[in-house]
């Protein structure tokens, strides 16, 4: 009932999302156009044939308490987020069109974010870092040629803060449910002698989550050096963060859902005396630094030029306990203990990751009246190192501390070179096109994977035309083609082929002062695509396969609407149709034709609003609200894969004190999610194996599901004094 109460409500708000608005100075509310040439080669505006939604740090800014991006992302067109510990903090995932988020590209500044081997994006190494974050922008489809791996459902670029004019520090806490609990400083020192400035940010989020023990303990950093004047913008920043998680990537099958929906395996085992325990270390312990400098220069009144350097060092491990262990798994011989051979063992173990990654980017921007070109790329090298050592076992055979029973690397390199040209030929129409060149060499020889050695070459042609029928109405058709190439993960199915798209985008945007309306329907049509399976490899990391044809055809609407001085909706809705082409399955030893199948995490509908009440300037009321449908975990539309439909309501408050002392103002937010206390699951994974055990001369498919259930009411409150 609540669901249906939930969607209701949404549609009879309006359909539509978050406006287009410019960034804006976190402490003045000027427009800073200086910061925005970082991303200016790969951002987009209303007159380029892209979809796209932007957000802001003002939009931000009142339910930023500690949770991650994606869930601060949650209600965008076509988004579907989701938390290991069920709150938001610790690891959190985003999809976008029904595509994981290692097919969303993500960039910092114009710098690839994504991990280069999984292509995954890891915000819980960066945790708050929507504290450092001027403004986002989230391209669905292909959007236009960026730096790092293809995007196939979204690319996501990050802006971090802008140079700050005036001298400023702050200090914001929030705490809430399930022990949640973030403290952050943030200062500035203006521009010293009108030409430079330095400002920083040091952070730390607890949280014990709401899945039992899925507990975080994450600290951040975030420190800029810029240096401006007329023609020349050189930022060099350093950010990174450290994080302590207890793992929560098991979830939990149907039947514990229903009697224990917190209940987490996690570290379990049975001491000498039968009784089961919880091994208390059962975590992930991951650190990673970024570099990056950056060098914008005004070459003439037409020209300008960005140039980056940038270097991550990521290392960490993740350890787990392991009862009555096989000593083959780790190359250790039987032995003798008390007349008794042993070929088995309780033990710890630590499975270590330990890269490099290291580039540059860089851009030729041609802008006047008419004609705007920009030629650009990148280079990018990763280097990795995957290693495991037992720290302690009940048995062993004299091995030595922290010898390392399996040892491998792996590189990659990444080309990319774009041009890009927007030519305005008339008052209303004007052309785009974007050419891309990537070329990807990646080597690995783990057991996983077995030995890679590989080369792929693309060409990724982008195309289209945007038509100003007047100063309101704009329409725009674009072709984009992208290509892909597989992950780690992908390896260990066998040989995976790189993924094809073909994307077309036909959209129309209304704009006046109180109505801003996005409409587009776009078809997605997938060559060799690597969906999700719905199975999971032994560290939690979803499986994909590639699955031949397959389609994404959809229609999105967002909107920003004023009911006059004081109200403000954004509501929006995505309509889709995703399917795997003659899909074809083997069940109980034989191959079956299944036709048209559903894609695994893709839901026919998504709607979002966001109802916001500001009776007074400094005094905002915020109602957010999500629905989800039903979607399959697997691609064989098994019932038993069904992830049902959910909604969400979450209320958010900002009150803001301003005074006229040494503090300059005091922001008061509260956040209360899933006010409505929904039981809900937004992920889950769906398996099947072949049992020739139980009836001799038979093969039965056995099939399984587990889910990942979300808190149900939690609350966050905070304050932040700015002085």
């Amino acid at each position: 009932m609540k669901t249906m109460f939930t969607t209701i409500a949404v549609f009879a708000t309006a359909l539509g999302a978050f406006g287009q608005e410019k960034p804006k100075d976190s402490l003045e509310g000027k427009e800073i156009a200086l910061d925005e040439v970082l991303v200016s080669a790969i951002r987009v505006t209303k007159q380029s044939p892209v979809t796209f939604s932007n957000l802001t740090k003002e939009q931000i800014k009142p339910r930023n308490l500690g949770q991650d991006i994606p869930i601060l992302l949650n209600f965008l067109p076509a988004v579907v987020t989701t938390s290991d510990a069920g709150t938001g903090v610790g690891y959190t995932g985003i999809r976008v069109r029904g595509s994981d988020g290692t097919r969303v590209n993500v960039t910092i500044n114009g710098i690839p974010y994504n991990d280069a081997e999984s292509h995954g994006s890891f915000w819980v190494n960066m945790p708050d870092f929507a504290s450092s974050t001027e403004s986002l922008q989230l391209q669905r489809g292909v959007g236009t040629s960026t730096n790092g791996s293809g995007a196939f459902g979204a690319s996501l670029n990050v802006l971090t803060d802008a140079v700050a004019n005036e001298t400023f520090g702050q200090i914001s806490s929030s705490f809430g449910s399930f022990g949640t609990l973030r403290n952050n400083l943030k200062f500035s020192t203006g521009l010293l002698n009108d030409y430079v400035e330095i400002a920083g940010r040091l952070s730390r989020i607890t949280s014990d989550g709401y899945i039992d023990r899925a507990s975080s303990a994450l600290n951040s950093y975030f420190l800029q050096g810029s240096y401006v004047d007329d023609n020349t913008l050189v930022k060099a920043l350093l950010f990174g963060g450290h994080e302590i998680t207890y793992q929560a990537w098991n979830g939990i099958d149907a039947a514990t859902l229903e009697s224990d929906r917190t209940f987490n395996s996690a570290g379990i085992y049975t001491d000498e005396n039968g009784n089961t325990q919880f091994y208390d270390n059962e975590v992930d312990n991951y650190k990673q630094n970024h570099f990056q400098l950056h060098w914008n220069e005004q070459i003439a009144d037409n020209w300008n030029s960005n140039l980056a350097l940038h270097y991550t060092k990521g290392r960490g491990f993740f350890e787990q306990f392991k009862e009555d262990d096989d000593f083959s798994t780790y190359g250790i011989d039987p032995i003798m203990v008390d007349g008794e051979e042993v070929d088995k063992t309780d033990l710890i173990r630590r499975r270590w990751l330990v890269n490099d990654f290291y580039g540059t980017t860089f851009s030729l921007n041609y802008d006047q009246e008419n004609l705007n070109i920009i030629l650009g790329g990148g280079w990018n090298k990763y280097e990795g190192s995957h290693f495991g050592e037992i720290i302690w076992a009940r048995f062993s055979n004299n091995r030595d501390y922290e010898d390392r029973y399996y040892d491998n690397s792996s590189t990659k390199t990444d080309l990319n070179l774009f041009a890009k040209a927007n030519y305005k030929f008339s008052d209303q129409w004007s052309a785009y096109g974007d050419l891309q060149y990537r070329t990807i060499g990646y080597k690995a020889n783990g057991e996983d994977t077995g030995l890679v050695d590989d080369t792929f070459n693309f060409f990724n042609p982008k195309v289209g035309v945007t038509y100003d029928l007047n100063m309101n109405n704009n329409l725009y058709l674009s072709y984009a083609r992208a290509n892909r190439e597989p992950n780690r993960n992908d390896y260990e199915s066998g040989s995976p082929k790189p993924e094809k798209l073909n994307d077309y985008e036909l959209g129309w945007r209304y704009f006046s002062p109180d109505v801003q309306l996005n409409t587009n329907v776009y078809y997605m049509r997938y060559k060799d695509q690597l969906v999700l399976t719905g199975e999971l490899n032994d560290v939690g990391a979803p499986l994909r396969a590639n699955v031949g044809d397959s389609y994404r055809l959809g229609l999105e609407v967002d909107a920003t609407i004023a009911l006059g001085n004081q109200f403000k909706i954004r509501p929006n809705i995505a309509l889709s149709n995703n399917r795997n082409k003659d899909f074809v399955f083997q069940r109980d030893g034989e191959l079956e034709e299944l036709g048209d199948t559903h894609i695994s995490f893709s839901p026919d509908i998504i709607v979002g609003n966001v109802l916001t009440y500001q009776p007074k300037e400094n005094l905002q009321f915020s109602l957010l609200t999500k629905f989800v449908g039903e979607q399959y975990m697997g691609n064989i539309d098994s019932e038993g894969s069904k992830l049902n439909s959910y909604s969400q309501t979450d209320f958010n408050v900002q009150y803001e004190i301003n005074t006229n002392s040494f503090i300059k103002s005091i922001v008061l937010s509260g956040l209360v999610n899933n006010i409505f206390d929904s039981l809900y699951e937004s992920n889950g994974y769906f398996y099947t194996f072949d049992d020739d055990y139980s009836v001799p001369g038979t093969i039965t498919t056995i099939e399984g599901a587990g889910y990942y259930p979300q808190s149900g009411i939690n609350f966050l409150l905070g304050a932040t004094i700015s002085f």
